[in-house]
């Protein structure tokens, strides 16, 4: 199958990286390659291109279409949070950062790959096929007790214990092998009027399994301390989110270094002497336009944050 996928909010983004030509840039969710086509575009024969992804489909299919462009490209297969593997990578601070968090359309319509409600598969969800880890252990060996936990957190989902509660009934009387079988335990768990309101009763407790198989939220977390460090004087970083856990993480991260101060509120004046080293270039997240949500509806829970060095 083809790799193909149309990036969000790809005119904003390429504002908000304000990319120099002879600049050092990461894509830190290379996918396809969108948003990284018009990095490439933009920067000259001097230009780097740092090309992050865990999974090497992405990096095939990136590889062939940024392959002819006239700046440097690497590709590194790993995490967007293996800070010091990009920083080795770019010898040193780099000029722009872009992540565009979440699965991809085409890891989500590669039925295979397990993580669409959509298709009948084996229950994998991995972003790096070479992982052990996968969404059936997460199904079949969690308790009822961590299971409604992830759900509850992960996938913000109301009716969570009860979802976990039908699953653990039902894989003992066999394992819960394919998708197709998460997502009728999943339809029976939730109340048939419930069922009738908001989005396919399966997104939230695939997303959650999705976000648990992948430790995603943990290496968001570790990427946010760490990512602005590797920054060059006047540098960007910019953070495409898709859902609220997300969005909340990313934002008290960028307030917290846009505020470091750790003195007590009662403190008159600042004395722990911690001061920003960024600041914010969107002052409300940026979101996709009527145009884009006609031909992409997927960037309609999109919603960009960026912050610059000083």
């Amino acid at each position: 199958m083809k790799f193909e996928h149309v990036p969000v909010l790809y005119n904003e983004v390429m504002d908000a990286l304000d990319i120099k030509a002879d600049g050092i840039y990461v894509d830190g969710t290379l996918g396809g390659g969108g948003h990284s086509s018009g990095i490439c575009e933009r920067l000259s024969e001097k230009g780097t291109l740092i090309g992050v992804d865990r999974d090497t489909a992405a990096l095939e299919a990136a590889g062939e279409r940024l392959k002819d462009y006239a700046c440097q490209r690497v590709y590194l297969h790993t995490n967007y949070s293996d800070v010091e593997a990009i920083k080795e990578a770019a010898g040193g601070k780099v000029d722009g950062i872009l992540l565009d968090l979440g699965v991809s359309s085409f890891q989500l319509d590669t039925a295979e790959r397990g993580f669409s409600y959509m298709h009948d598969a084996p229950m994998d969800m991995r972003m790096n096929e070479d992982d052990a880890f996968t969404a059936y252990q997460v199904v079949n060996e969690y308790s009822e007790q961590e299971l409604a936990r992830i759900i509850k957190e992960y996938g913000e989902e109301k009716w969570a214990s009860r979802i976990a509660k039908f699953i653990v009934s039902e894989r003992k009387l066999k394992p819960v092998e394919t998708t197709g079988e998460l997502v009728e335990i999943i339809k029976k768990a939730i109340p048939a009027a419930a069922r009738r309101e908001g989005p396919h009763p399966a997104k939230r407790t695939f997303q959650a399994i999705r976000i648990e198989v992948n430790a995603e939220l943990e290496h968001l977390k570790r990427a946010l301390d760490t990512l602005p460090d590797i920054l060059a004087p006047g540098g960007r970083l910019a953070i495409i989110t898709f859902h609220s856990l997300e969005d909340r993480m990313v934002k008290v991260a960028f307030d917290k270094r846009l505020n470091p101060c750790t003195c007590p509120k009662e403190f008159p004046v600042c004395v722990c002497g911690k001061v920003a080293d960024v600041k914010k270039i969107t002052r409300k997240p940026l979101v996709a336009g009527e145009k884009e949500l006609d031909v992409n509806p997927r960037s309609r829970s999109a919603k960009l944050r960026v912050i610059e060095k000083l």
